[in-house]
């Protein structure tokens, strides 16, 4: 750490260099700067260092490397493990840059390292064209796309990072880099699913796919209809298309139109289909799971956009995510999923969800560090609450969960939904056979670990 006068004075030439603002402790304004999505986090960064550019961004790295400071990285989006904070750290917070520029002709936007889904998938709807993006708006592209990124279109268009062209980087020695198949082939491999280690992503531009039109089946069933939902849905997408996808959720009933009085604050099991094509085609594989006894349909074409809006969480409450990628879903395991539900913290945010991978995900690229592509389903206990009486049941829940599906897992998963589990749940998020490698491009990258709030990647 440097001595105290030359923090000062650095700290002030850093105010007087920023375009954007800078906050320390005792600011006013650091505390609304260091708050985040996920409210279990409360965490005290030595220096928070908005940025309006890339330039703003270098002049951020350098001022942290001077000062012998690690360095977070704050994207768009949620965070939810806390890593976009560090104590005593500088933070890179990358809010103020969400421009997102669209090339309808070459298929392909460019998209700042501070944007979120909201930002990115407004911007493409007018040319009817879209990305796999995650499953809420209020997600941080860059974050999302460097961890992987699996959402609703990811059977249609492949895993987000499937479809990233190139990626803006400030390195650790305050570099700007460009990384893609031709400039930086290594580095460009290594973030395809490799996340934050490697450096700031101050832009990523990602290929788009035609998207003129979007459904959706939502259906909502009581709990006890569960299990024969869930089966109805994995044989929809056992003999449907591509196209089709979507997830099962256990949710609590929300204050809204097409929720029935009897179902709001209760437990309810939702299914949601999703089409990348038009009402008419999405209802004919829809008809197995209309044909169950349901309290709630909603069927029909629905800009994606809005879609994405549907299950957004509010920020400010309490969050614990985990996950395990499966090798299947057999009946037993149908069973063991829809009997977790129970449990579930009620009523709150919280969601218990099971999804389907296969289509453009399994036929992606295999070299990327994204080892859970070919799992065929995933179980996702999302938990959110608002009082932290609750921390230990809720945290419990989503332990029993993963405990409990835990026969079919894979052992891979993907890190953008879990917290710090250790080094082993790193390893199996980034591929053993991939580790060796990602620690050369590290190492060549950031040498000295600074950028180390992330499910780190050590350098060799």
């Amino acid at each position: 750490m440097a001595p105290l006068s030359k923090a000062h004075a650095a700290l002030a030439a850093l105010r007087d260099d920023l375009v954007g603002e800078v906050f320390a402790p005792g600011d006013a304004g650091y505390d609304a700067a260091r708050a985040v999505f996920n409210a279990m986090i409360d965490k005290r960064p030595a220096v928070i260092a908005q940025c309006a550019d890339a330039a703003d961004v270098v002049r951020a790295v350098r001022f942290g490397r001077d000062l012998d400071l690690h360095i977070a990285v704050r994207g768009g989006g949620h965070s939810v493990a806390g890593t976009a904070l560090g104590d005593g750290a500088l933070v890179v917070d990358l809010r103020r840059m969400h421009g997102v520029t669209v090339d309808p002709a070459a298929e392909a936007v460019r998209v700042e390292g501070g944007a979120t889904m909201s930002h990115l998938d407004r911007a493409t709807q007018p040319y009817g064209l879209a990305t796999t993006g995650g499953r809420v708006s209020s997600t941080g592209v860059g974050g999302f796309v460097l961890g992987g990124g699996t959402g609703w279109l990811d059977r249609a268009f492949g895993l987000a990072v499937d479809n990233l062209i190139g990626v803006e980087l400030v390195t650790a020695d305050a570099e700007r880099v460009h990384a893609n198949a031709d400039e930086n082939p290594e580095l460009f491999w290594a973030l395809h699913g490799g996340g934050g280690n490697f450096g700031v992503a101050t832009a990523l531009t990602l290929e788009l796919h035609e998207l003129p039109e979007f459904a959706v089946a939502l259906l909502l069933y009581l709990p006890e209809v569960g299990p024969g939902a869930v089966r109805a849905f994995r044989e929809v997408i056992r003999t449907g298309p591509d196209e089709l996808g979507g997830a099962v959720l256990y949710i609590t009933g929300p204050p809204a139109e097409f929720v029935p009085e009897h179902l709001v604050g209760k437990l309810v099991c939702a299914v949601l289909l999703t089409y990348t094509g038009g009402e008419e085609e999405l209802r004919k594989p829809a008809e197995p799971l209309l044909a169950l006894p349901h309290e709630s349909e909603l069927v029909g074409a629905l800009p994606y956009v809005d879609l994405q809006c549907m299950l957004d969480v509010p920020s400010g409450l309490r969050n614990h995510w985990s996950a395990e990628y499966l090798t299947g879903l057999p009946d037993e395991l149908v069973d063991v999923f829809c009997a977790r539900a129970v449990d579930m913290p009620v009523p709150t945010s919280t969601q218990h969800i099971v999804f389907p991978q296969g289509g453009a995900i399994a036929a992606g690229p295999h070299t990327y560090p994204v080892p859970y592509r070919d799992a065929p389903w995933a179980v996702h206990p999302f938990a959110v609450w608002a009082d932290p009486a609750d921390d230990e049941r809720a945290v419990a829940w989503v332990r029993d969960v993963r405990t409990g599906v835990r026969p079919w897992s894979t052992g891979d998963v993907y890190l953008n939904f879990i917290g710090e589990e250790g080094a082993e749940r790193v390893r199996a998020g980034l591929g053993a056979g991939n580790l060796l490698r990602l620690e050369k491009v590290k190492r060549a990258y950031d040498p000295d670990n600074v950028f180390r709030f992330n499910h780190n990647i050590r350098p060799l």
